[in-house]
């Protein structure tokens, strides 16, 4: 793997750099185009919060009108690549209509964009993922997971429906029976798992994830541009046929949002207990 070439300016920079603003998300630029980008939300294992979520729903666009950038690995920072939604940020969400409104539009735009963005995207996926982070991670077009690592959706444990990704990406990926069973039961899986019912591309021992993710980015780099970025596009079009399934899912998530489910899920997470989803408190249905 080669060094960086350069890193991003900071967000004092001149007003006409494209990568100005990005707090949670730190730039690298490698030889022959390839950009390394990295969530970065410092002691708490890169949890989304409203502000990376926001900045995740604009950054594929700027990538796909570089010029300068071939190709993308995405990772975080440290130990983990995104353990989940910020618990703090949630609890605005929670029965919030106008705050639920934001974040729908916002995680519709992850997915969109990176669908349209046709600068191909690695995910290397060094450590825990899952929530919006697992988004990114398993929209990647290409994705290097640790094969020890932990994964899981958990929109369910959230008393919420699977709504940022899943119902597009998954059934995909590893079939309509894996992903009714790991979207439905939020249980986790490991890398190795993952890799072997089709989830990611490759699963490899951690202190391989980075170099295999830049090994792979620097070939896809290298290649021929446009019948790269135009296989991508074709690729795609399976998922912008699923477009249709996403945004239903992404409206039920949000619709849940509003109910007494995702307030007994989100409570359970902050006390550390198991959540009850049929006591009489929560059932108003």
């Amino acid at each position: 793997m080669t060094g960086p070439v350069s890193s991003s300016p900071s967000p004092s920079s001149s007003p006409g750099d494209p990568y100005a603003g990005f707090d949670r998300l730190a730039f690298e630029r490698h030889e022959h185009g390839v950009l390394r980008i990295t969530l970065d939300n410092p002691g708490k294992l890169n949890a989304t919060d409203a502000a990376m979520h926001e900045q995740l729903s604009r950054i594929f666009a700027v990538i796909d009108r570089d010029e300068s950038v071939r190709a993308v690995v995405v990772t975080g920072a440290g130990t983990a690549f995104s353990a989940g939604g910020d618990l703090d940020w949630i609890a605005e969400q929670v029965g919030n209509h106008a705050q639920t409104m934001r974040v729908m539009r916002e995680a519709g735009d992850i997915v969109r964009t990176m669908i349209e963005c046709d600068t191909p995207i690695v995910s290397a996926i060094n450590g825990v993922a899952v929530g919006a982070g697992l988004a990114v991670a398993l929209m990647a077009d290409v994705s290097i997971i640790d094969q020890d690592t932990r994964l899981s959706d958990g929109h369910i444990r959230l008393g919420v429906a699977a709504g940022d990704h899943a119902v597009a990406i998954w059934p995909l990926l590893c079939g309509m029976a894996k992903a009714k069973y790991y979207l439905l039961t939020a249980d986790f899986l490991d890398g190795r798992e993952a890799e072997r019912i089709g989830l990611v591309s490759r699963a490899v021992p951690a202190d391989e994830v980075l170099p295999t993710a830049h090994a792979v980015a620097e070939k896809l780099a290298r290649g021929p541009r446009d019948a790269t970025r135009l296989t991508k596009r074709a690729l795609n079009h399976w998922l912008r046929q699923a477009l249709p399934n996403f945004e239903a899912s992404l409206a039920y998530e949000m619709l849940n949002f509003l109910g007494a489910d995702a307030a007994e899920g989100l409570s359970a997470l902050q006390e550390r207990r198991s959540p009850d989803f049929t006591s009489d408190v929560t059932a108003e249905r």
